[in-house]
């Protein structure tokens, strides 16, 4: 996995979250609820590039 996508998949985790407590703060539900959604889908992407990256070293164990 590269830096770059790293850090997008990141910053993507934390706007969600971000988005999500100002929209706790304001009281609007809809503004919450997009941020939830987008802070997981941050986290989804981390752990689906954790697990290329896992299936990757697998891989190479086999080939030495």
């Amino acid at each position: 996995m590269s830096i770059g996508k790293k850090i997008r998949h990141k910053a993507e985790t934390a706007e969600g979250t971000v988005k999500k407590n100002v929209g706790k703060a304001l009281g609007n539900e809809r503004m919450e609820s997009e941020g939830r959604a987008q802070e997981a889908k941050g986290n989804a992407k981390q752990v689906g590039d954790k697990i290329k990256q896992a299936g990757r070293k697998i891989k190479n164990s086999f080939k030495h």
